[in-house]
Order: C-alpha cells, then structure tokens, then sequence
C-alpha cells in the first residue's frame, strides 16, 4: 500500500490507477494506518485501497476513473491537519474521508469547514456532528447512542447501579460524558467513576475500588485501543462477577484476541451487522452488503474486515453515491447530496440524512453483542 507521509516525495500516490494522468475525480484521506489507532486505521487504509481499484474496476463513476490521494497521519491531531491542508491546496482533492481517531477528526474537520470541501469522518464523538456542521459528515453512531445502546440493555437485565472506568482519550472521555448525561434517563445511577490514561498497563487499582464500591451491578468501559483489552484481563483477574460491558470502540474480533477469549467471554458491547455477518436473517437488508464486503476483503487480506474498516466502506460509498446523484464532483454539489441520502444500506446500518442529521442513523442499526465461545453473537 502506498502512502504519502511527512517524509515522502510528493508525488501523487494514486491508488488503483496505473496512471494519474487519466484520474478525474480525485478524493483524498487522513488515517491512522500506523501508531496507537492502527487497529483503527489499518482497516479504514486498506478498505479504501480496495473498493478504489474495485470502482475503477467497473468503470469508475458514470465513465470517470477515481483517484485517492491517502496519507497515514499515525493517529496525531497535528499531522492530520497538515495533511488536510495539502489535500486541498496541493492534492486539490474534491473531498475528504478519514479521521480514524477524534482528535483527528476535528482537526480535518475545522479545516473542512473553513474551505467548503466535504468530510466524512470515521471517528466515534458526537461533537462531530452535534451541533450540525455544514461540510462534515460521520459513519460511526455517536458514543451518546452507544451510551443509550448499553443503558437499555442494562434495564432489561434489571441494572440500576454501575461504576464506569473511561480512557482519557479524545473518545473515551466524551464517551464517558454523554453516558453519564444520559444515565438518568434510564433511572442507571453511576456510583464510582475512575479513569485510565492511554499509556496505562494496569488498571487493577481502580477495578479494585469499583468492585468494592456497595451496590455495584455492572461495570461500564467506555474507551478504544489497547486499554479495554487490559480493563478485561483485569476484571478476568480479580474474578469480578457482573457484568462489564465495552464501547463500539472496541467492536473487533482484535479486542476478543487481545484481551483473550477466556477473559472476554461475557462482556456486552453495541456493534454492528459486520461483526455477525453469518448469523444474519436471509431478509436482514444488510446482510448482502455485509457479506460482499467480507468475501472481498478475505479474499484480498486473507482476514476477516473489522468493525472500523466497516466504516470506511461505508464513507466511501455515501462519498461515491453523491457524486453520482449530483452528477458532479464540485465540493458543494456533494455536500449537497451528501445531506439528502435516503436509504443508503451499508455495514453499520441504513443512512438517511438531513440538514439537521449529518450521520443518519439510529438505534436499530446498532446490534447487542456478546462475546461466547471466543467468538461473537447477538443478544437480541
């Protein structure tokens, strides 16, 4: 795979095209393909890389091949940035997808804004898309409807009280936000709160004070990357018996081998249809699009596509739909069509957007999971 870094000749790195000369629309992307959030970004990399060459394939978009310029901005704020800066100035790209991270996300986003060129992110927050911002859009649910997600499960089981252990992270800690805002609207009270920063390789101290914590009924973890996985083997440890339940951050059989199967056995989180592709219904209208993205992705990788390269997919192909419903590739064009989206199904769910909603999607598009067995099921 070919990536433009800082230390790169800048020269078009054209992926699925032979010659960039022959390119005529020309999209750009900023993801964390290396560094903390490679788990995140390697997927998101090589998920575009194949549905490029696959477009091209067919015939590209009414006749016109795509061309995409991809940094890998190895998840920090300040390269995304730069980045951005020279997908729109230099690479003169005509939109943008990426963000693999928050703290990436709003640092294309701002820019986004302030040049008029359309972004679909792939990070988790609601802060970027609430409140609406005119030229950036979203694949992922927000981590508020993850909080909705867990909570409504919880009351089901009968859960009032739990303690929750967040990352510091740009999503962890906005997780960990809106979780506590919504908590009261499903009577849940949190009774311990602790956090872990992202360099942290033990968090049995603060699993320890939730675990003493009286009236404890389920323990939360709002975070992504490697922290969750050592929150499992942890709480496996100190043989803590409620339940623990994980963000979508973490919605990849990577996190079922990092944290070990033994550990993670039991532990809920909110996922999509990708994760669970053979146990979906024959009439499941998404079962289609997520089984041709995981033979493709298969074949090509020789392993199976994750929850984030699942959003990847899924900004490529709003991104590709508008420009073929505006029958133009002009930034405001897209961003136009970008916002009247109407049943679009992808990996995570269906989008329907609007000038008020820039993700387009609700609560049913999100599946409650369990790890069984080392592998997972749905709960519902």
């Amino acid at each position: 795979m070919t990536f433009r870094t800082t230390t790169a000749l800048l020269t078009l790195a054209a992926i699925g095209l032979g010659n960039a000369a022959t390119a005529e629309i020309r999209l750009g992307a900023s993801v964390s393909a290396t560094g903390p959030a490679a788990f995140l970004g390697d997927p998101e990399a090589k998920t575009l890389e194949m549905l490029v060459e696959q477009l091209n394939e067919e015939g590209g978009i009414d006749g016109e091949q795509v061309e995409l310029v991809l940094y890998d901005d190895g998840g920090d704020p300040n390269k995304a940035r730069t980045f951005a800066t020279r997908l729109i100035e230099d690479d003169e790209v005509t939109a943008i997808i990426g963000g693999s991270t928050t703290g990436t996300t709003m640092s294309i986003a701002s820019l986004a804004e302030d040049e008029g060129i359309p972004f679909i992110s792939l990070a988790g927050a609601i802060e970027i898309v609430d409140p609406v911002k005119e030229y950036v859009f979203k694949t992922p649910h927000t981590d508020r409807m993850a909080c909705e997600k867990i909570f409504a499960d919880m009351t089901d089981r009968g859960i009032t009280t739990i303690g929750m252990i967040s990352g510091t992270d740009g999503f962890g800690a906005s997780m960990q936000a809106q979780c506590k805002d919504v908590a009261g609207e499903y009577d849940i009270e949190v009774a311990a709160d602790e956090t872990y920063g992202p360099g942290d390789a033990d968090m049995t101290p603060q699993l320890t004070r939730i675990r003493n914590t009286d009236g404890i009924q389920a323990i939360l973890n709002p975070g992504f990357g490697q922290g969750p996985a050592i929150v499992t083997r942890n709480y496996s440890q100190l043989g803590i018996e409620t339940p623990l339940y994980q963000s979508h951050g973490v919605a990849s059989d990577a996190f079922i081998e990092l944290a070990g199967p033994d550990a993670a056995e039991g532990v809920r989180l909110p996922g999509t249809a990708l994760l669970i592709a053979d146990l979906l219904d024959e009439g499941d209208p998404q079962k289609e699009v997520v089984t041709a993205y995981n033979t493709a992705y298969q074949e090509r990788y020789g392993q199976s596509p994750s929850t984030f390269g699942g959003y990847a997919h899924d900004a490529f192909q709003l991104m590709t739909n508008a420009i073929r419903e505006a029958g133009s590739a002009e930034p405001d064009a897209i961003r136009d069509a970008l916002e009247a989206t109407e049943g679009l199904v992808g990996t995570t769910g269906t989008y329907s957007m609007s000038a008020e909603d820039h993700l387009g999607l609700d609560l049913s598009a999100f599946r409650m999971l369990e790890v069984a067995d080392g592998t997972w099921r749905s709960i519902e």
